[in-house]
């Protein structure tokens, strides 16, 4: 299993939260900005530093706005940056045009164009670390300013109130991260994932606390019925029970919510399998391993329901593909 899932948007601003009712508001603020400045120059720097040299040169329009954007004149080099991307043809052109339009669409905050050029670099370029490293400092950048924002312009909403929360809950808070949920459903008693959010941090717990943690979650299905996460960790409370048909309930209900969930069809299978449902694992598991053809759970999981259910030559294939895949996998490091 991957752990308990998350399906609260607010997660990657968790480490930017700000409460500007602290004592602690203003260093908070002065170090948000001090790295947003650096965030700002680095990409000014990029843009002038220039971009992979191309083995086939581009076409003249995007050759000048290349050249414009390396010496640091990116209000010209833009427009003709944007316009070259659609004309430029071979792969090492279009990945300079479209690195320049990034580096100088940042650095003239230009937000629209910024995301437009990195999503079709990662579309195009998906491994190059030059594309990723620039993404993560980029939606980093994005996601401290928003937060900021939220916590300046509305410091007293929910919203705001939760983002406090979810960074104690990722600085390993807990009690903080509760008395904080507590308190937004005390102004805000339907507020979508705030129950669910407590059910996870009892989970968490050593030992976890199971019993407010069904509390919870069952809370958050009256305020949302279609809480596909909810279902899916009553799931797992009723599956380490050994409680199948809970547990079956619970995961088809989930995948019924979000036919994207893809570790709730595994954990399905799984509690088919266990209960002897083998013939009824079949479909789950089939609809994981597609999903997520490279986790050898799955392939282990579905050769043992086609292995009881008589299909020995589905199997077997499926046997050597949970072997070959669990060889890809990387190795944990010993412990010292």
């Amino acid at each position: 299993m991957h752990g308990w899932r998350s399906m609260t948007a607010g997660d990657i601003l968790r480490r930017n939260t700000m409460d500007l009712n602290s004592s602690v508001a203003q260093p908070l603020r002065n170090r948000v900005w001090l790295v947003l400045t650096v965030l700002f120059l680095t990409a000014r720097v990029g843009a002038q530093a220039g971009s992979k040299p191309a083995t086939s040169q581009p076409t003249t329009g995007a050759e000048h706005g290349i050249e414009l954007a390396s010496k640091g004149r990116c209000r010209e080099a833009l427009p003709i940056l944007k316009r070259s991307a659609t004309q430029v043809t071979s792969k090492d052109a279009r990945y300079s045009v479209l690195m320049s339009t990034a580096r100088c669409a940042i650095g003239l905050d230009q937000t629209d164009s910024a995301v437009l050029a990195l999503v079709e670099l990662n579309r195009r370029f998906p491994e190059d670390p030059e594309v990723l490293y620039l993404t993560t400092h980029y939606y980093s950048e994005v996601a401290m300013r928003a937060s900021h924002e939220l916590a300046t312009k509305a410091p007293g909403s929910p919203q705001a109130q939760q983002l406090e929360a979810e960074g104690f809950e990722s600085q390993g808070e807990w009690d903080k991260a509760v008395t904080q949920y507590r308190a937004i459903l005390e102004k805000d008693q339907q507020r979508h994932g705030i129950h669910y959010r407590l059910g996870r941090l009892y989970l968490t717990r050593t030992p976890p606390d199971v019993e407010n943690a069904k509390k919870e979650l069952e809370g958050e299905l009256k305020v949302d019925p279609n809480s596909a996460a909810a279902e899916f960790l009553l799931g797992e409370i009723a599956r380490q029970s050994g409680q199948w048909e809970d547990a079956i309930s619970r995961y088809g209900k989930a995948v019924g919510l979000d036919e994207g969930f893809s570790e709730a069809y595994l954990a399905l299978g799984m509690s088919m399998n266990s209960a002897s449902k083998f013939t009824d694992a079949v479909a789950p598991l089939e609809k994981y391993v597609k999903m997520q053809p490279d986790d050898p759970a799955g392939h282990y999981q579905l050769a043992t329901a086609y292995a009881r259910t008589g299909r020995k030559q589905e199997a077997q294939r499926e046997m050597a593909l949970q072997q070959e895949t669990a060889a890809k996998m990387p190795r944990e490091a010993p412990q010292q």
